[in-house]
């Protein structure tokens, strides 16, 4: 046979499915085609600092895993999305195709580790029916890395340096407690106690702050969110 529906109520349990999955990509794929076009518009204004709206970038596409578990979007969709932002990350390394996305004026692979991260992270955690280890470690960098940066650039004035990159203590101290508030608010919307949410959340912030210093190559977009998430995790489960 050669269309295998057999009756009206395959196909509309078909549409159903289909729709389930293309629906929540829809709302992804607006909400990423907004911020992309909102950074790459404000990029081309004279003027406009070229940082401010790569952060743009970072933040708002962080936010995405949120939407993710919300949505309950399967995890071979995430999987995908990661490996193709991983391609079009290095592509743009090395071609400005995307001048929002790799702009700081120095050569970094950052945003390819970002989707990298993403996709290491949804694979332990979607699998295993615990996302909100994946959001944590994601919104850990998308936030904390992303206003560390404004901040430390802005309005940081005692600098220190590791490995020859340059950071503040502003931005680290915005980098600690901006983890610390992530980390708290998505423990508490699962329901986890008060004491144990703040002892953990403390601790990612420690950490993930340490690991964001160490920040060569762009290497703390893996090793902030996949060591934040891993934090979190370890301590949820034996504290």
């Amino acid at each position: 046979m050669l269309f295998p529906i057999k009756s009206l109520s395959e196909l509309l349990s078909l549409l159903d499915s289909i729709s389930a999955v293309w629906y929540p990509l829809s709302v992804v794929a607006l909400y990423l085609g907004i911020i992309i076009a909102l950074a790459e518009g404000l990029n081309r204004l004279r003027g406009t600092n070229a940082e401010f709206t790569r952060k743009i970038v970072h933040i708002g596409s962080g936010n995405v895993i949120v939407l993710a578990w919300w949505l309950q979007i399967p995890l071979w969709v995430i999987l995908g999305a990661s490996v193709i932002a991983s391609i079009v990350a290095l592509i743009s390394y090395f071609l400005p195709i995307l001048p929002s996305i790799n702009s700081v004026g120095r050569k970094s692979l950052g945003t390819f580790f970002y989707a990298i991260s993403i996709g290491i992270l949804a694979y332990y955690f979607w699998s295993n029916h615990q996302p909100q280890y994946t959001a944590i470690g994601i919104l850990v960098m998308a936030w904390g890395d992303g206003m560390a940066a404004i901040v430390g650039q802005n309005w940081g004035k005692h600098p220190y340096h590791i490995f020859g990159v340059s950071k503040s203590w502003e931005g680290s101290l915005t980098m600690m407690g901006v983890s610390v508030f992530v980390t708290s608010l998505i423990l508490l919307s699962i329901g986890s106690p008060i004491g144990l949410t703040v002892l953990i959340s403390l601790l990612v912030g420690v950490f993930a702050t340490g690991l964001e210093a160490f920040s060569i190559w762009g290497i703390d977009n893996l090793t902030v969110p996949v060591g934040s998430a891993i934090v979190a995790f370890y301590l949820g489960q034996r504290l």
